[in-house]
């Protein structure tokens, strides 16, 4: 108990010098990582403290990840990082190189002094629910990507609502929270629209489709530009069995089939744009060069990463769309 003090009236909140006291003890090395701190109780009778004021002392340093408390037993330092001043708990639907350039972006425009921890819940509805029920009162904020999983508010709504963000899909129940977001609805129907001069040559327009992982806005986007231009079109699931023919125009959600469908080009000496047209989601710097060049419709991730973190630095609440744009280049 000798690392707790308390001071009366010099202007400290009581919270903040339990606070203080611990973050001293870890500097000068009386307290180190794995080291039990004393109860919740215990400082309180000692220094005749309400329980509250003690546990928003402990919330904040658990916050921080600074302690942690182990069921049964108490609470323990964690880390002797003592700059930390803020956690976030980051959970994405899975890694690829556009996500990357998010998760890079976010963390240039935080700062130093604030740590990022990152979870993938792999398009997984029960790993989705482990991680946010193993972490909820354990960080200063949320910023969660559902991708095209249902029900998630039941998970969700266990969390702070003024300390989560929704990122790159937000769901009807999913509107009160803040975010930032892409439409892709409308990306996918104005973004066909503004190629239409080139599109028109095809004979049909087939989009590789995943119910698992791709949002339902693009499945809807699509079906309605087709339909509103008469357009003869397909929704498959995968190329493993398709027999490519002249006149077909692609459009792919995901990289894997960027790379199957030019292996299936080749095999057939098909030439990009005029036998076999392809449009790509995501831009990338592969993309700039490969085979000339691939048409993408995208959205700015280093952009939305940028945005976010400004608006967790300023608490904003608000929701943000992040615009998509269409990059035509050499496969169309």
């Amino acid at each position: 108990m000798y690392m707790i003090k308390i001071k009366q009236k010099i202007g400290v909140p009581k919270y903040k010098q339990i606070i203080n006291s611990i973050e001293d003890a870890i500097l000068s090395g009386a307290l180190k990582k794995g080291d039990k701190i004393p109860s919740i109780n215990r400082i309180k009778d000692t220094h005749k403290l309400s329980r509250d004021t003690v546990l928003m002392a402990f919330n904040e340093l658990k916050n921080r990840g600074i302690i942690q408390s182990v069921v049964g037993k108490g609470y323990y330092i964690a880390s002797e990082n003592v700059n930390i001043t803020q956690k976030i708990f980051l959970l994405f639907d899975e890694l690829n190189s556009f996500k990357e350039d998010l998760y890079n972006s976010f963390l240039e425009n935080l700062g130093s002094n604030i740590q990022v921890d990152i979870f993938f819940h792999h398009f997984n509805e029960n790993f989705f629910s482990k991680l946010i029920n193993d972490n909820v009162g354990d960080y200063n904020y949320y910023v969660i990507m559902p991708a095209n999983l249902t029900n998630t508010n039941k998970d969700i709504k266990k969390l702070p609502k003024d300390k989560v963000y929704i990122l790159d899909q937000i769901h009807e129940d999913l509107l009160e929270y803040s975010a930032i977001y892409q439409n892709f609805e409308k990306s996918i129907f104005d973004n066909l629209t503004k190629a239409f001069h080139l599109i028109k040559n095809y004979k049909k327009i087939i989009l590789i489709f995943s119910e698992d992982k791709q949002p339902q806005g693009m499945l809807k986007g699509f079906n309605k530009f087709c339909k509103k231009n008469e357009m003869s079109f397909e929704v498959i699931s995968s190329l493993a069995d398709k027999v490519l023919k002249k006149g077909e125009l692609y459009i792919m959600p995901d990289d894997k089939s960027l790379l199957r469908i030019i292996k299936k080009m080749k095999s057939k000496n098909f030439s990009l744009a005029k036998d076999i047209g392809i449009i790509s989601y995501n831009d990338t710097l592969l993309k700039e060069i490969v085979e000339g060049g691939i048409t993408t419709i995208s959205t700015d991730f280093n952009r939305m990463g940028q945005r976010l973190a400004e608006m967790i630095l300023n608490k904003e609440k608000v929701k943000i769309e992040n615009h998509n744009s269409l990059i035509i280049r050499n496969s169309l």
